[in-house]
């Protein structure tokens, strides 16, 4: 379960979909038995003490208008696509439940920064741009040739990595039936490995639920 404060308020938490029904538990035992409203993100729920919990439905998923309901959604397998990019990396998956069943990882060289000044920092800056430009064509043509065959299979695109090298991947035209299954989430990841994308597929699937204490009396 990872835990990491929000914006505005709150702190974001996200738990596997197998534990969403115990995390509840554990808020109502805190805070007192909570009612659940259905609303257009997920469920809220508001317990008597004032504290609140936004069980946000996660990629893929359909909703549901009550607490059992969600939980099994949430659980249940759903097919879906990951896209991590980053300059000079990309990694491309379809997972069916928690199991990534396709996957393909590119690396591609790209030149660090350098401190050199004049002329001979602009070179290698153009140098760098051209390669990060290669390497983010690679992406797209790795994911025309993977998951572009599966989107009529897909429930949800999740992607991660850096938001702008995963826009850019995405603004192929060819890619346009795939980038209309993107999801708002963007996952956090490091550059892309296998063990990565392996990873990304519990990230990818994990109910994120957004939680407020009571105020003071």
């Amino acid at each position: 379960m990872r835990i990491r404060p929000a914006v505005g308020g709150g702190r974001w938490v996200e738990v596997a979909p197998a534990r969403v029904a115990r995390w509840v538990a554990g808020f109502a035992d805190r805070h007192g038995p909570p009612t659940t409203t259905a609303l257009g993100y997920g469920l809220l729920l508001t317990a008597p003490d004032g504290a609140t919990a936004e069980l946000h439905t996660p990629p893929g998923a359909p909703r549901a208008p009550d607490l059992p309901g969600f939980v099994g959604v949430a659980a249940a397998p759903r097919r879906i696509g990951l896209l991590l990019a980053r300059k000079g990396a990309v990694a491309v998956g379809v997972a069916v439940g928690e199991e990534l069943t396709v996957s393909k990882v590119d690396t591609r060289y790209v030149q660090g920064r350098t401190a050199a000044g004049g002329w001979s920092q602009q070179r290698f800056a153009r140098r760098r741009d051209n390669q990060a430009r290669a390497a983010l064509g690679d992406a797209v043509e790795l994911a025309v040739r993977l998951l572009l065959p599966e989107t009529s299979t897909l429930t949800a695109l999740v992607c991660g990595g850096d938001r702008r090298a995963v826009d850019t991947v995405l603004a192929d035209r060819r890619l346009a039936p795939l980038a209309a299954l993107r999801a708002e989430r963007l996952l956090d990841v490091p550059e892309p490995r296998h063990a990565v994308l392996v990873g990304a597929v519990a990230a990818a699937r994990a109910v994120h639920i957004r939680v407020r204490d009571p105020g003071p009396a």
